[in-house]
């Protein structure tokens, strides 16, 4: 087991009604004017921010607001809500929404103290040393953001997709009422399954040995997220099975999953090339891309792969090749039978080898990038899993 820290300063407020509650977290963080930050207008016709603007004002804290978040959520958002912040003299921001509120919350959080273009900060060229501090009020179990270091933003203008990790953009607290989710849209909830699932399994393919903790509690996690997201689709309203798929979430990318071991990653990053280029979820996006890289990457440590199969997928022990590609397969029948994509003409990209090009150009900006850590990926390399999820 690798050395390592474990940091997760969130405060979490789960379970019903708790939506209520943010002013009180709000006076608790000293702020004098908050910028409450969210998506569509579902969350006004929903009456959530109405509750929550109700709760504001009963904590006697002046708000302004800024809607409009896209899922890849936009840098030019972001530049909007840092240019209205300061204007307002703001000095904590509440997102109300799913990862890519929080994830613009944080951009927007990063850029009120600097000087320079938000974007130098995901591009890699500034290191953040302070921010405007964030909350949120969760209402879509997937990234994890409201418990992680970090925050990935769509550069529209370069046709990019980054990320950028710093604890400072932690956020101070998290609001999680499972009944926010009861009327997502099956494929959100199936896209948020996968995301989930995603962030546990980047850290569980790791070489590392001795990690027995970490691992039954990742296993343990993604049978719960597994059963919970079969039972969400089917009854939506299945409190419970809501309750644990947003815990998962938040518990999933906190690190508390990858404690001990050294994450791969690679498969998020192959996928951020194609939500930049195509503008596609991100869970259907991780789907259509991870058995690919699966079956490129698995001899490296086929062991790895086959107790994955068996504690996770339910598949019978075996020779561990053999174990490894059932466990590989279970999965993706799994995906399929929640409406998720496993190849990319399945998610509705069209791609030669013009775009696959392109794409592994980016991925490995301009081959001067190495991907993953179980395998590590050169720009060939993320050009032949391109190709293999064709």
């Amino acid at each position: 087991m690798k050395n390592f820290e474990y940091y997760t300063p969130t405060k979490v407020a789960f379970g019903r009604g708790e939506a209520d509650r943010v002013g009180a977290l709000l006076a608790e963080q000293g702020c004098h004017k908050v910028l409450i930050h969210y998506g569509g207008e579902s969350a006004r016709r929903s009456g959530l921010l109405d509750r929550i603007e109700a709760s504001v004002k009963a904590a006697g804290i002046p708000f302004v607001s800024l809607g409009g978040v896209v899922p890849n959520p936009r840098i030019a958002k972001a530049r909007e809500g840092i240019d209205l912040a300061r204007r307002e003299g703001v000095d904590f921001i509440l997102a109300v929404g799913g990862g890519s509120v929080i994830d613009s919350a944080k951009a927007i959080g990063y850029g009120i103290p600097y000087d320079g273009d938000v974007w130098d900060i995901y591009a890699g060229r500034h290191v953040p040393v302070q921010m405007c501090p964030v909350g949120a009020v969760l209402t879509l179990s997937a990234a994890g953001s409201e418990m992680s270091n970090s925050s990935v933003l769509t550069n529209e203008e370069l046709g990019l997709k980054w990320g950028c990790n710093y604890d400072i953009c932690r956020c101070r607290f998290a609001v999680m009422d499972p009944e926010l989710t009861y009327t997502l849209p099956p494929y959100q909830t199936a896209c948020g399954v996968v995301d989930i699932l995603m962030h546990t399994m980047e850290r569980y393919f790791t070489r590392e040995p001795d990690t027995a903790l970490t691992d039954r509690l990742a296993e343990g996690l993604m049978r719960t997220v597994l059963d919970c997201g079969r039972t969400a689709l089917a009854q939506p309203e299945d409190y419970n099975a809501r309750a644990q798929i947003m815990w998962a979430g938040s518990l999933s990318h906190n690190g508390l999953t990858g404690c001990g071991t050294v994450g791969d990653w690679a498969s998020h990053k192959l996928e951020h090339e194609l939500s930049a280029m195509f503008d596609v979820a991100h869970g259907a996006g991780l789907a259509a891309i991870w058995g690919s890289w699966a079956r490129y990457v698995y001899r490296e440590a086929p062991e790895r792969f086959a107790q994955f199969a068996v504690n996770v997928m339910g598949c019978a022990p075996g020779a561990p090749e053999q174990t490894a590609l059932a466990g590989i397969e279970a999965l993706e029948n799994y995906f399929r039978a929640i409406g998720m994509p496993v190849s990319l003409q399945a998610l509705g990209c069209t791609i030669g080898e013009a775009e696959i090009a392109i794409l592994a150009d980016k991925a490995s900006r301009q081959g001067t990038l190495t991907l993953g850590n179980f395998k590590v990926l050169r720009q060939a390399d993320m050009a032949e899993i391109y190709r293999m999820a064709n």
